[in-house]
């Protein structure tokens, strides 16, 4: 059935998963539907950033997208070291999908967005899309969940008032 592992071999005992994504999970998002961008910004593709083929390593996308995030945050005057030192938050992505459209190769212009869906009080739901910057074609669609945890504990916490405020100004 949807939802759970392929069934297993009768001398298997592991039992079958239920991998079924939780209602606030990051879902897969369709590009058309997504809110504007709240901020954009550019990453040059360098030949650390590719493989073999000479196009971008798909796990390197993950750090474009960390980067657009965290200057996003740094524009909103939430600087991580700042948060964690002064409330012991910390962020960490709770959950991501992401759909490989084209590659990026050497020498690329990208421009790499963020997308408010959600914000909750101790997670925010985004997406975020990396394009080519000369003509605009998606090349990663992606969604993810990002949870503020205590630093010492590990356990959720609420994300400062004053930073939903700004992520959110019309609440």
């Amino acid at each position: 059935p949807p939802g759970q592992a392929a069934a297993l071999a009768p001398a298997s005992r592991i039992a079958p998963v239920n991998i079924a994504a939780s209602p606030r999970s990051a879902q897969p998002v369709r590009l058309e539907q997504l809110p504007d961008a709240v901020f954009e910004m550019q990453v040059r593709v360098y030949y650390e950033d590719t493989d073999a083929g000479v196009i971008v390593y798909h796990a390197n996308y993950l750090r474009f997208l960390e980067r657009a995030r965290t200057d996003w945050l740094r524009a909103l005057g939430a600087v991580h070291s700042r948060i964690a030192a002064a409330s012991g938050a910390v962020f960490v992505v709770r959950d991501l999908t992401i759909d490989f459209r084209a590659p990026a190769r050497l020498d690329d212009l990208l421009s790499v967005d963020v997308r408010v869906l959600e914000a909750r009080r101790a997670t925010l739901l985004l997406a975020q899309v990396a394009r080519r910057h000369e003509t605009g074609e998606p090349l990663v669609v992606s969604s993810l969940r990002v949870a503020a945890l205590d630093r010492a504990s590990g356990r959720p916490v609420g994300i400062p008032r004053w930073l939903l405020d700004r992520i959110t100004p019309a609440r």
